[in-house]
């Protein structure tokens, strides 16, 4: 079955704003410092890198040790990543949630994503 194309258009309008909801937090976020939402990208764009190299070492029948040695750099890459942005979220959205008294269901979600770090 094929859409006629206002039904594809309003189809495509749904989609788009279903995303443009997900986007957005349901709580209030602190803002980043200027600059730091350019670092936390250009970390994403160097682990991208990495794991392309990963990639290619596969394709290239690469041995095993290197590959795997690669493969923890990308891991220790992501778990910095992750440090970052947890701090953020601790300095900036939980202590601003602290002072607009939600402190308590802000810092239980807080803990719920740091106990996720240690399975």
């Amino acid at each position: 079955m094929t859409l006629q194309p206002k039904a594809a258009a309003a189809t495509a309008t749904a989609k788009g704003s279903a995303r443009a909801r997900a986007a957005k937090p349901a709580r209030p976020a602190a803002e980043r410092a200027q600059g730091e939402a350019a670092a936390l990208s250009k970390r994403l764009n160097r682990i991208e890198g990495q794991i392309r190299g990963i990639a290619r070492m596969i394709d290239e029948d690469r041995y095993c040790v290197d590959i795997l040695t690669q493969v923890s750099a990308v891991q220790s890459a992501l778990d910095a990543l992750a440090r970052k942005l947890l701090e953020h979220h601790l300095h900036g959205c939980v202590a601003q949630a602290v002072v607009s008294g939600d402190g308590a269901r802000a810092i239980d979600e807080a803990l719920a994503v740091i106990r996720k770090f240690g399975r």
